[in-house]
Formats: C-alpha cells, sequence, structure tokens
C-alpha cells in the first residue's frame, strides 16, 4: 500500500488493487469500524445451581448431652457475656442454624476440623461414603465433584490450598507439566491481557505447494475446518444417548463453536443436521453421506472399511470423512493402511478407563501413533482424534502432549448435568445415567458451556505459564512433560533396593 499527494493537499490511501481510492480521514474511520466488530472468542459462562445437589462431603454428629453440658458451665462462668457463650466454632456456618449444634448444617462442613479439635468430646467429622461410593476407582468422587463445581460456576475451582492430588501414579497421574513461567515469560490469556489461541484444525494440510513453471498452484489445498477449543463433544452410550441430549450436544456444540458427534440416525430422524454436528455411520447403516444436509462439514464412520472409504470420498468430494476405530490389537497395521488411503481424520477409541491394546494406557499407545505419523512425514496431513480416560480438565493438555489434535469428551458432559452413572463404567457401552427428575435442555447446555468455559481458562492457565501462545503448538510437545518414572530411575536406580514402575 503507497501513500499519493493529490494537488489539493489531500491525501488518498491506495490499495494493492488500485481499484479504491480513500482519504486517509476515511481510511482511518474504515479501520476503526472494522477494529470495533472485532470481537475476541469467550465462552459467557452463567453460574447454573445444581438439579440434584452432590452428597456431603462430611457428616456431622455432636453429642447432645455433651453439647448441653458445655452451654450449661459456659453460662455460668461467662454470665452477661453473651456474645461468647452463643460463640460457634465454625467460620463456615456449619452450627449457624438456629439451635446451633443441637441441628448442624453438614453442607456447609469443608474438614477443617476446628470444632473436633476444640470438642473431641462430642464433636465427630467423617467422610460421607455416600460421596465416596460415586463413580469408580478411575472416574472417582473427587473428580466428579470437581466437574460439578465446574459446571455449576464456569471458573476455575481454587481452594486456596495448593495442590493436593498425587505426585506420581498410574495413568495421567505420571505426567507432570512444565510449568517454567519464571525462565520463559507467562501470557496471561485467562485475563485478556494477550490473546492466547485454543483454536484447532480438524482435517489435512499439505506437507507442501507445488507450482507450475508459470507460478500456478498445481498441488492440493488444504481441507480443513477450524474449531475454538481442543475439544469435541463425542457421543455417549447407545443405552445413554436419546434425542433429548443429541439437541443438547447439538446445542452446547454450537455455542461453544466446536463440534458434536451424533449416531446418524439419530441426526436424520430428529433433523439435527448441522456445520457443528457430525453424524457417525455404521459400516452397514443404510444412511448415506449424502444424506446430511444444512451445512454438515464431516461425516465419521464407525469403523475402518478401505473399500467403503474410497467410495464415499469419491462421491463426495467436498464432505471431509474421519475415521473412528478402536485402539484394538494390530491397529498399527491399520493406521498404516489409513495413511495410505488419504484418511484425514483419524478418532481413535479407548475405554472409559483409558486402556486399550492389551490393557496399556492411552498415553504411550497415543505417543507410538504420533511417532508413527511423524515417522510417515504425514503428521500434518492427518487429525488425531481420541475419546476414552480423559475425565479432568488437567488430563486435557496432558493427552495433547503425547501428539493429540483434540479430545472427545463423553462421560463429563454427563456428569456436569449431574447424571448418576452406574454399572462397568469401563465399558463404552455397558455403563448405565440416570439423569436429574427435573431438568429442561436450556439448564444442560450451560452447564456443559460452564464446563467447557472452565477447562479452557485451565488450558490457558497451563499455555500461559509454559510461554506457548496457542494450543496448536503444544501437540506433541513432550519435551514440556516429565514422567515420574523416568525422574525416579534417573534420581534413584543406583540406589540398592531401587524398584522402579512409580508411586
Amino acid at each position: 500500500m503507497q501513500l499519493l499527494n493529490k494537488p489539493e493537499g489531500s491525501q488518498t490511501m491506495i490499495g494493492a488493487s488500485d481499484k479504491s481510492r480513500l482519504t486517509i480521514a476515511e481510511f482511518a474511520k474504515e479501520s476503526r469500524i472494522r477494529a470495533d466488530s472485532y470481537h475476541r472468542y469467550h465462552i459467557d459462562t452463567i453460574e447454573t445451581p445444581d438439579r440434584q445437589a452432590l452428597p456431603n462431603r462430611f457428616l456431622v454428629s455432636v453429642g447432645k448431652f455433651g453439647l448441653a453440658k458445655l452451654l450449661m458451665s459456659e453460662v455460668f462462668e461467662y454470665w452477661g457475656k453473651w456474645d461468647v457463650v452463643f460463640a460457634r466454632p465454625c467460620t463456615y456456618g456449619v452450627f449457624s442454624g438456629p439451635v446451633g449444634g443441637f441441628s448442624p448444617r453438614p453442607e456447609k462442613c469443608v474438614g477443617c476440623l476446628r470444632c473436633t479439635i476444640e470438642h473431641p468430646e462430642f464433636v465427630t467429622i467423617t467422610p460421607n461414603p455416600a460421596l465416596a461410593s460415586l463413580g469408580d476407582s478411575y472416574l472417582n468422587s473427587k473428580i466428579i465433584s470437581t466437574i460439578d463445581e465446574e459446571a455449576r460456576k464456569g471458573t476455575v475451582p481454587v481452594r486456596g490450598q495448593g495442590y493436593r492430588g498425587r505426585f506420581g501414579g498410574p495413568g495421567w497421574d505420571g505426567m507432570f507439566t512444565d510449568m517454567s513461567e519464571i525462565v520463559r515469560p507467562s501470557r496471561d490469556g485467562i485475563h485478556g491481557r494477550e490473546l492466547i489461541s485454543t483454536i484447532v484444525d480438524i482435517g489435512s494440510k499439505p506437507m507442501r505447494l507445488q507450482f507450475d513453471s508459470e507460478g500456478g498452484l498445481v498441488s492440493a489445498g488444504p481441507k480443513m475446518m477450524s474449531i475454538q477449543v481442543p475439544f469435541v463433544f463425542d457421543s455417549p452410550a447407545g443405552s445413554v444417548m436419546t434425542p433429548s441430549l443429541a439437541k443438547i450436544w447439538k446445542a452446547a456444540a454450537e455455542q461453544v463453536d466446536t463440534l458434536a458427534l451424533i449416531p446418524g440416525d439419530m441426526v436424520t430422524s430428529n433433523n439435527l443436521a448441522s456445520p457443528s454436528v457430525v453424524p457417525i455411520i455404521s459400516l452397514d447403516s443404510s444412511e448415506t453421506a449424502s444424506s446430511f444436509k444444512n451445512g454438515t462439514r464431516l461425516i465419521q464412520l464407525d469403523g475402518w472399511d478401505a473399500s467403503a472409504y474410497a467410495s464415499i470420498s469419491s462421491s463426495n468430494p467436498d464432505l471431509m470423512i474421519s475415521i473412528r476405530m478402536s485402539f484394538e490389537t494390530g491397529w498399527q497395521g491399520q493406521l498404516n493402511e489409513m495413511i495410505d488411503a488419504g484418511v484425514s481424520v483419524i478418532h481413535f477409541v479407548a475405554n472409559n478407563h483409558g486402556e486399550a491394546d492389551g490393557d496399556r494406557f492411552i498415553m504411550d499407545i497415543i505417543i507410538e501413533a504420533h511417532e508413527m505419523l511423524l515417522k510417515a512425514g504425514v503428521r500434518d496431513k492427518i487429525t488425531l482424534l481420541h475419546s476414552g480416560g480423559v475425565v479432568a480438565a488437567d488430563h486435557l493438555p496432558k493427552a495433547i502432549i503425547c501428539g493429540l489434535d483434540a479430545v472427545g469428551l463423553d462421560l463429563p458432559l454427563l456428569v456436569a448435568i449431574q447424571a448418576r452413572l452406574s454399572g462397568d463404567t469401563s465399558s463404552r457401552e455397558d455403563y448405565k445415567a440416570k439423569l436429574p427428575r427435573r431438568f429442561d435442555d436450556k439448564w444442560a447446555c450451560q452447564r456443559i458451556v460452564n464446563l467447557t468455559g472452565s477447562w479452557r481458562d485451565q488450558m490457558l492457565e497451563i499455555l500461559g505459564a509454559m510461554g506457548i501462545r496457542e494450543v496448536r503448538r503444544l501437540r506433541g510437545e513432550m519435551g514440556r512433560a516429565m514422567w515420574c518414572t523416568h525422574l525416579e530411575e534417573e534420581a534413584f536406580s543406583e540406589i540398592e533396593g531401587f524398584i522402579g514402575g512409580g508411586i
């Protein structure tokens, strides 16, 4: 762009096309309009109360005789000092009811144990077994409580007590993320001072561009779309997914600007086709790719069949096709076949405990799949998605570090709308989910939106602490992670009696 002087003394801005000429004032005005119309991506979270409260964290037991005896002694000892007599030994209001400790309020108890320390003779605080019974060994009550808080408030859960989780252990607990914000300046995206992008691309990018002798592009360009967050909404078990839930998944995905994966027959029978909806089509289904309209951009085949993929892709050249497959023994061979066939989006699936391929944990399997694509020289041509085993906010960046582009969420979404899970929750199909009695689509949609807002903010915190500007740069960045087993072997391997394998 160049600046020309007109004889009258006014100045004109000339664009590269020279088709339009604007004065400086007009150009500044249009630039201001463009700047004012810019909207930074943001998830609007609204506190959404529970429809069925979780069991209290603690049970509060107060001996009535002991409490009455204490009150009588304090009345005689502090006669006239009624503020002392009626003082309650709890800053959280457990004994703030009309009759104080004779009818405590256990829902307010946070387990500080001040009351038991001051009056151990008649006050007892114990963990609530009803809360501990929620979930299973993987999706445990602590994770369920955290998801419930995230879905209710839409904020990062901070309790001011530091990290209370495990330092080492099985699964994702065995990975530590590198948060050296002192060495690398923090980009504080959660507070909006500098933008950190959470956009990810779904589809294929060419590894290189080819031009003819005249400079014209002859190679295929990118065939992809972008979503604003590094996760999609996956379909839960077939016995759980209903048309009502499918509509909630779709509405939440459209609001967050991500994708909702819904069975194809449910999409057509309920008119759910949308740019934000990805129909899942079984290989033996009567549904065809061309039957999905209303802006459908991506479909997903449930299983790998080379001939079916070739037929669908040749008859629908403008439609992106994803392959959904399990991490079963021999998946490496299928992955190589899909690479040769030109599949651009691969969605791997493990069980809900993150186990696959002979009870291996998905962390190691994802790394292997990512490195296979790197070795084949096609990493940017293929998008890797995965569902199963990601049930907490910190699992999301760890999965991306291992090599995923985005993660599929299912059980966390059910927990967010306060579904009570039962049965074999490790299986993707054998569990059951009981939804609250009184809830509506708007309430459920907002709870899911709140959860995504909380998880995105926690992702921004991690990216900011690492000094990374966008989540796409986190993919496969294993130099930003440390494994507990490696650190232990490095530190203690020469000590007699050391047994590796984590805490």
